[in-house]
């Protein structure tokens, strides 16, 4: 079965996870500087949300429709309703000392995402790389970058009954090439305490800082497919948990959150080797 992101695009996964990232990369331009930011499982990049996958599930109107009807926000109605993702987002936000590559496996998407960006050249400072291949091969072998500063999104579908063990270990090489980079893993909350033992078996073993970033649109355990988004944060930038923490108490009441949000420092500070 192949994942198609455009069932699930503009949720309210998507919306926690992309304000996330957005909040990462500034971070990181914070410093001169330029970085490396790296997307595993990047998608094609833009979605319309007036397509007949999107209206599937109607997945954005608890999201990103609902976000853009907040009473505070001045919205032009009317036109294509269209979401970018996280390819275009980072791009988008990028600066020309920067540097990205964005990883996508089915050949047809890569070819979607690489019509995406060629089209949104003009706008960006930076022009990501688009590479048609397995994303956790690629996370090894493009770390550690040259800059030696980088953010990796890892935003796997979760479809198949290895994906722990396939994040995990990417996880953990990724660690191995690239101790100080800041990674970034995405993970659906359906029962809280079967993501909360997962988690902690991910993490088992790494020695960086490691924050857990969650935000659950119904309440836990609710029978919905997708109750909530978790974001683990390894090497997470000073002071991010304190910007997360703001902005999630605001997207609880924008979303209408019944499910509320938390973090959680998994591991507190970089542990000496034993």
């Amino acid at each position: 079965m192949q994942y198609r992101h455009a069932f699930h695009a503009g949720n309210f996964a998507d919306v926690h996870k992309h304000i996330a990232l957005l909040q990462l990369i500034e971070a990181l331009q914070k410093k001169a500087k330029g970085f490396f930011f790296l997307d595993t499982h990047a998608g094609a990049g833009l979605y319309d949300l007036d397509s007949e996958d999107a209206r599937h599930g109607s997945e954005s109107g608890g999201g990103i429709s609902r976000l853009l009807a907040a009473p505070d926000k001045d919205v032009p109605h009317g036109g294509r309703r269209v979401y970018p993702g996280s390819p275009l987002l980072a791009a988008a936000a990028l600066r020309n000392v920067d540097s990205a590559a964005c990883v996508e496996s089915q050949a047809p998407v890569a070819r979607l995402l690489q019509r995406t960006l060629d089209g949104s050249a003009l706008l960006l400072q930076q022009q990501p790389l688009v590479v048609h291949a397995d994303g956790y091969l690629e996370l090894k072998a493009r770390l550690p970058p040259a800059s030696r500063r980088g953010l990796v999104l890892i935003d796997p579908p979760y479809e198949s009954a290895g994906e722990e063990q396939q994040l995990t270990t990417a996880l953990h090489e990724g660690l191995l090439r690239f101790e100080t980079g800041v990674f970034a893993a995405w993970y659906p909350i359906k029962k809280e305490r079967d993501s909360d033992l997962m988690t902690l078996r991910v993490v088992r073993g790494i020695r960086r800082p490691v924050l857990a970033a969650e935000f659950c649109l119904h309440l836990a355990d609710n029978t919905a497919a997708l109750n909530g988004s978790g974001l683990l944060v390894v090497n997470p930038p000073w002071e991010f948990d304190s910007a997360v923490h703001a902005w999630q108490v605001q997207l609880e009441h924008l979303l209408g959150a019944q499910g509320g949000s938390r973090l959680r420092w998994l591991v507190r500070e970089a542990r000496p080797a034993t």
